[in-house]
């Protein structure tokens, strides 16, 4: 039993080696560059000539010289790319990796929200498709909603969607009283009881708390962010910002509320650290669907492109562009 397993293991890695020689070689044929988030599996995070978040991506879409963008993510993210890069070929490895927050808003919906508010400034969390994004006003990521925000005229009523524990984080720490929020949440980050965030940390209690804005354990602390303690253990960041924090923290001791996939990274650039995860159940499966497998059939066949009607487009650039210049 042991030789077969170690075969089988044997088997896998050289399997798993001759996709990665491929891959490479089909990235030069095809001129392609290699997008992927900082929630994607190991093995795709590595072979990636980029990881971090939605607003690192879509600045590395914009700048890249490449003719092929190979997007490892969700389905919004690769229209943003395809939006941004409109004389590019823009694919995903599955059609099927969509986005459970980017879901929790319609077309339709959004339409008589604006109805219900005329006038008002309508900010886009990136998470969002492109029919979306083309009638806002500003697209935004966790990285940088504070600043969009505060970058707005403070008597313009603003409409912001769809998550609703980012929105809540959002408003609180800016003070700003006319800002609505949509009722959409990440079913993921959403899961996380606050409940959950006071065991780890009594069993940690020296670590140092990183916390996604997008979950729903947040809610409780608003007040306690707001006061911005810089001795505090708890700290707000984007997947981005959790990289940047971990590197530049004294702590040896990280409890991370975000999904799982981030904790490759983190645990590669910090191997001195160690990192906890608030819950072993903090995992997206549509960012879970991109393999080495489907990424490799991507490159081979030329496969899954993700375009954006040019209507659409042109409307949803300005939001997005504004997005990638502030913050």
């Amino acid at each position: 039993m042991t030789t077969t397993m170690n075969n089988t293991e044997r088997q896998s890695s050289e399997r798993t080696e001759k996709l990665i020689q491929e891959i490479n070689e089909w990235k030069v044929k095809r001129n392609a560059v290699i997008l992927a988030h900082n929630y994607q599996i190991p093995v795709i995070q590595d072979i990636a000539d980029f990881v971090g978040d939605s607003l690192g991506l879509s600045r590395q879409a914009a700048a890249t010289k490449s003719d092929v963008i190979v997007f490892c993510g969700v389905h919004f993210m690769a229209e943003t790319a395809a939006i941004l890069c409109p004389d590019k070929r823009v694919l995903i490895p599955d059609l099927e990796a969509g986005c459970s927050l980017a879901a929790s808003i319609t077309l339709e919906g959004l339409l008589n929200w604006k109805a219900e508010h005329p006038g008002a400034i309508v900010v886009s969390y990136v998470n969002t498709t492109a029919a979306i994004k083309a009638e806002s006003d500003y697209c935004c990521t966790s990285g940088n909603a504070l600043q969009i925000v505060k970058s707005i005229d403070p008597d313009k009523e603003i409409l912001f969607l769809p998550d609703v524990f980012l929105g809540s984080w959002v408003k609180r720490m800016t003070g700003r009283e006319n800002m609505h929020i949509w009722m959409g949440e990440c079913h993921v980050h959403a899961a996380i009881h606050p409940r959950a965030i006071d065991e780890k940390m009594k069993q940690h209690p020296e670590a140092e708390l990183l916390i996604h804005p997008e979950c729903g354990c947040l809610t409780p602390y608003l007040d306690r962010v707001a006061r911005q303690d810089k001795g505090d253990q708890l700290k707000v960041a984007s997947t981005e910002g959790m990289i940047v924090r971990a590197c530049q923290s004294p702590a040896k001791q990280f409890v991370v509320a975000t999904e799982e996939g981030i904790l490759h990274r983190l645990k590669k650039e910090n191997p001195d650290k160690e990192f906890i995860p608030i819950a072993d159940e903090m995992s997206c499966q549509f960012m879970k669907m991109i393999t080495l497998e489907k990424l490799h059939a991507a490159l081979v066949n030329n496969q899954f492109q993700v375009s954006v009607p040019e209507d659409v487009a042109a409307k949803a650039r300005l939001s997005i562009e504004r997005m990638v210049a502030i913050g």
